[in-house]
């Protein structure tokens, strides 16, 4: 009776085992609650041998018999009894033509006729793609990395339309995205990054769409040019500023130059006010200690500099000799 008991459990485990390898990479193993079925009616099946045997006399084929039964019923459910997630859809197929969308769940198929061909993911996948050495308009090469946001809103159109859609929306992305760059020129691929986004979400979800793919976004990462460019773009930026200051330089002496033309036509006018401006001048060079102040002598006879200077010296020798009377001072000067 053990025997038999253990024929009938290792052929219900290798029929288990050959259907499970025998399933495609899409289709999954059993789950939790298929088990928990299936070694319920496998337990059934023995107790059923060994009370038989025991207490109502069975042979051991017929205990055999009862214990296949039970297992052939537990693998039943094993194979038929399926649950997916709460973000996936389970593409049921019957003799090969699409029987419905399943989940999520639990859900039931009919096993050998039925078969689960493939599990969408209904959520949000990130495809991380690059373009790398590809020429610009201007026949640059350069190196681009960008990150794909899409999703699959119809899970029949993913499932039978296209292949594999995974590797399709990817080889889409990095067409497209070559595509791009041939058309455009390296500035304008270096500013315009918000454009590009724009321009590939449209391309893709164009080429996406018959296979039930919605693109969400599309963000460029990275643009990498060759070293040699980049040090040359650099030497060319900074020569541009260089160039840039300098004819700043130009504009501020330019207006230099006119406002002092415009000083001199109101000093022409008005000699009192020069007098007063090269005096305002000179006190401003000689007011700081130790300042030394060399004036032509030209200045000096036009702003009648030298009687100043003898007015000053008087002024000063009389403070050291104490103050005068005022006839004293009239006689002096």
């Amino acid at each position: 009776m053990m025997s038999a008991f253990r024929t009938a459990i290792t052929a219900t485990t290798a029929g288990a085992s050959d259907s499970g390898r025998a399933t495609s990479g899409a289709q999954r193993q059993a789950n939790s609650v298929s088990l928990t079925v299936f070694f319920v009616f496998l337990v059934i099946g023995i107790l059923f041998a060994i009370v038989g045997t025991n207490v109502y006399g069975l042979t051991d084929d017929m205990a055999g018999l009862g214990v296949a039964a039970f297992a052939l019923i537990g693998t039943y459910f094993l194979f038929a009894l399926k649950i997916a997630n709460q973000w996936e859809k389970a593409v049921v197929l019957r003799f090969g033509k699409f029987r419905g969308l399943y989940g999520p769940g639990l859900f039931w198929v009919v096993p050998i006729m039925d078969s689960v061909s493939s599990w969408i993911d209904s959520r949000t996948i990130v495809t991380p793609f690059a373009a790398q050495k590809t020429l610009t308009r201007d026949t640059v090469p350069v190196d681009v990395d960008a990150v794909l946001f899409w999703v699959v809103w119809d899970a029949q159109k993913a499932a039978l339309e296209v292949k594999d859609y995974e590797a399709a929306v990817d080889w889409a992305a990095q067409t497209a995205l070559r595509d791009i760059i041939g058309k455009m020129l390296l500035a304008d691929l270096l500013v315009g990054r918000e454009a590009i986004d724009q321009e590939l979400q449209k391309i893709i979800d164009e080429r996406t769409t018959p296979w039930g793919v919605s693109v969400t976004s599309v963000e460029i990462r990275d643009i990498v040019i060759p070293q040699s460019l980049e040090e040359a773009m650099s030497r060319q930026a900074q020569a541009e500023r260089e160039r840039q200051a300098r004819v700043i330089l130009g504009e501020s002496e330019k207006q230099i130059a006119e406002s002092f033309a415009q000083a001199s036509e109101a000093y022409a006018d008005n000699p009192t006010a020069l007098h007063l401006r090269a005096m305002n001048m000179l006190f401003e060079g000689l007011k700081d200690k130790g300042a030394l102040v060399i004036v032509p002598s030209s200045a000096v006879d036009t702003m009648n500099l030298g009687g100043m200077a003898g007015l000053v010296s008087l002024a000063k020798a009389s403070g050291r000799a104490g103050p005068l009377s005022a006839s004293e001072t009239t006689t002096q000067g």
